[in-house]
């Protein structure tokens, strides 16, 4: 039984002020956006590198290391980070969130890629990770060789900025939301650092149709025609894996990339989820740790964001859900229901869980044949290169003759409108190049109208707000970014901070290739793009692009030569590391890590639980049926407490699925609230709630008797003012699950 005391509080002026300013911006659609994430140890105790200098072709030349931890926080009332749909708040679980570390080293040199089931990282939390990894380790793992990578679910939890616009977004910064993050993240690179080997690495290409659309097409056609004529696609379908084996050849982990948006599981789920690429990751890991369960087991796969950001896994593409014709093809609405009625459809239509099951496979299964395929060995030195950079005041040189620069950060019209993936509720429209006078003058009476300076430097984004020059409470945009790249042999790694469109994608991976192998230390150097790492700036888009000002553009925050300046950076980062002169790189200015005491939160705590009449906590409400058949669904539900109280629930679980064994007279847990297979619903009335769990029973799922547990934890007053955390438990009737037989 757990126990913990708990004091209520009100809430401060500042945060009612807060929550006051919180309510007119949703009136003005901020509410809409959609923002489319062991102690120090001395390195003689780690296992020395085999390699030599005349390492022959078959001698392996890197110490590997791969790690998986939960970084799922509290799946109650905490909102999910991404449509910033301020009614979505977790409400249950529908898969585990996990961070996925890998780890390389060379003897000299040592770089970490961790990808975490997230929107996006947020630079408040990978400054909180650095400081964790700075305590437990010294300086070996640091701001340069480390790349935190989200992959952008829209069904993780949000809480972990420290910028004013996302705190407003996401109820502000939630402690327990971005501990379970910060402590996932930092397990994860523990786990991979405890169990580094020798070991080889492979690389493998391929192309993966039938799994995502640019939902920008209009903004993409603005790009130079000679330009476009090099690819065959809109987006980019090309899947990089790198394989991870030991020295006997047996796997230990797959990293690959794709450029898809994590937006299968739609606005209207509430279920803490890691929607198509955890689910990928969910069928790999799953294949090769047989006999663990979800989350456990020894081989890590993770699938990584890429430039996913005009990239749909909705294939259908958009329709008005009114009528069942084609959207507006300009501005994405529909004649009558603007553009909430535009809806782009998955797959399998409006299917949420089967749009994500089907694109996640489709995932899955080019990796996998990518993975048995992959031959050609990674070799060569580590590199690592990173600088902070002001974004508000960049200097591009554009041509021989002419410079530009990047701007202070600021919103268009269109950022409101939202995508055809979540459209918004009031009259913005995507491809708005001019401001609307309602709009403009509340935006003027409440927080000012925009400077010249910053409107002038935008063209031609209409400002809906100039974040860059609104600093109450805190800033509400970052100025300082981080810009990374690490290098294993041929294959360099680009950190980028925030969504890149395929176009920008492809500018970025052609400028750094050229800028590697111009020097003659590179050959054949195979760039990889890495999304939403770091630092979220929300959307880079082309200039061409950013001209149509659909809702990527208006989303690139630092005006129209945004994608130039990341260029001019990167290709600095790329020089440096061809010339071996990384070491030499200006770190930059810092950025702000605020205090605790700066930041604000808007969501109140838990209150006390309350019950039925006559019940108790885990008792069952409605039981399952006594037989099913594989295929079925069964569904229990329980008298419950609010998640929030059980405090922190990684590496555990609410629910669990167990089978009888009549040998051992015993029950085993065939599923977790890990599986793909199961639902916690939390469901909410008041201070009583209720879990619903269900099993949507696998075929694959042997004939027995089977029963299911919940497990959690209420808030009950003691005294006064005193609380007290209590844990419960609760079990469904026994029943059973047979085979589907067939009469012929």
């Amino acid at each position: 039984m757990a126990q913990r005391k708990t004091v209520c509080c009100g809430l401060s002026s500042l945060e009612v002020t807060l929550m006051a300013l919180f309510v007119v911006m949703t009136a003005v659609s901020v509410g809409l956006i959609s923002v489319m994430a062991i102690h120090w140890e001395d390195r003689s105790q780690e296992p020395e590198p085999t390699v030599n200098p005349t390492a022959g072709p078959h001698e392996n030349p890197y110490l590997i290391g791969v790690g998986r931890a939960d970084c799922t926080g509290p799946p109650g009332d905490v909102p999910l980070m991404g449509y910033a749909n301020l009614e979505q708040t977790a409400a249950g679980i529908h898969t585990r969130l996990f961070s996925r570390a890998f780890i390389v080293d060379n003897g000299s040199k040592r770089v970490v890629f961790v990808t975490a089931d997230i929107g996006m990282v947020s630079q408040r939390l990978r400054l909180e990770v650095l400081k964790e990894l700075e305590v437990k380790y010294g300086n070996l793992y640091r701001q340069d060789n480390v790349i935190l990578s989200g992959t952008h679910t829209h069904s993780g939890l949000g809480g972990y900025f420290q910028y004013t616009l996302f705190m407003i977004t996401s109820k502000g910064y939630i402690k327990p939301s971005i501990k379970a993050i910060v402590n996932g993240i930092v397990k994860s690179i523990e786990i991979a650092h405890r169990n580094i080997k020798p070991g080889r690495i492979y690389m493998s290409k391929g192309e993966l149709e039938e799994s995502n659309l640019n939902r920008s097409p209009h903004s993409y056609l603005n790009n130079p025609a000679e330009e476009r004529n090099k690819y065959k696609s809109n987006t980019d379908k090309q899947v990089t894996l790198l394989k991870f084996t030991d020295l006997d050849g047996d796997g230990l982990g797959m990293l690959s990339w794709f450029a898809v948006h994590a937006v299968s599981m739609n606005y209207t789920n509430q279920m803490v989820s890691s929607d198509n690429m955890g689910y990928a990751s969910y069928l790999l890991e799953q294949e090769k740790n047989i006999g663990f369960l979800p989350g456990e087991g020894p081989f890590v796969a993770a699938f990584a964001s890429s430039n996913l950001g005009d990239a749909s896994p909705n294939i259908r593409g958009p329709f008005c859900a009114n009528t069942g014709l084609p959207c507006d093809y300009l501005n994405s609405s529909c004649p009558i229901g603007g553009l909430k009625m535009c809806v782009a459809l998955g797959p399998a239509g409006s299917d949420m869980f089967n749009n994500t099951k089907i694109i996640g496979e489709n995932i899955f299964k080019r990796a996998k044949d990518l993975y048995g395929k992959a031959r050609q060995e990674v070799r060569g030195p580590l590199h690592a290169a990173h600088q902070w950079v002001n974004m508000t005041d960049v200097t591009v040189q554009l041509n021989s003759t002419h410079t530009g620069r990047t701007c202070k950060p600021a919103l268009g019209h269109s950022f409101a409108a939202g995508t055809t993936d979540g459209g918004g509720d009031l009259n913005f429209t995507q491809g708005a190049v001019e401001g609307d006078p309602f709009w403009d003058g509340i935006r003027d009476a409440l927080l000012g109208a925009p400077s010249n300076e910053t409107q002038d430097c935008h063209q031609p984004k209409p400002i809906l707000f100039s974040t860059g020059e609104m600093t109450w409470p805190l800033p509400w945009h970052p100025s300082i970014v981080d810009v990374q790249m690490i290098t294993i042999g041929p294959v360099a790694i680009v950190a980028i901070p925030g969504e890149m469109t395929t176009m920008s994608g492809r500018r970025i991976r052609e400028a750094v290739k050229q800028e590697l192998e111009a020097q003659g230390t590179f050959s054949n150097a195979e760039v990889v793009v890495a999304g939403l790492c770091n630092i979220y700036t929300h959307y880079i888009t082309t200039y061409e692009e950013y001209q149509i000002q659909r809702y990527e553009g208006a989303s690139t925050i630092y005006g129209p030569h945004t994608l130039s300046a990341y260029i001019q950076k990167f290709r600095g980062l790329a020089k440096a590391i061809a010339e071996g002169k990384e070491q030499e790189l200006p770190k930059g200015p810092e950025p702000p890590f605020f205090k605790d005491s700066q930041l604000f939160s808007l969501l109140p705590a838990a209150a006390v639980d309350k019950k039925p009449i006559n019940t108790t906590f885990g008792e069952v409400l409605e039981q399952v049926d006594p037989e099913y058949t594989v295929g079925d669904v069964a569904s229990v539900t329980f008298v419950a407490g609010n998640p929030r109280h059980s405090g922190d629930m990684r590496d555990k679980t609410f629910v669990t699925v167990e089978k009888y064994h009549n040998s051992t007279a015993s029950w085993d847990v065939v599923h977790t609230d890990a599986s793909w297979e199961t639902r916690f619903h939390w469901l909410k009335n008041g201070a009583e709630s209720n879990a619903t769990i269900e099993w949507h029973i696998p075929l694959s799922a042997q004939a027995g008797s089977y029963r299911i547990r919940h497990f959690g934890h209420y808030k009950q007053r003691k005294g006064f003012l005193e609380t007290v955390i209590m844990a419960y438990e609760g079990v469904s009737d026994v029943f059973r699950v047979s085979k589907i037989t067939y009469y012929y």
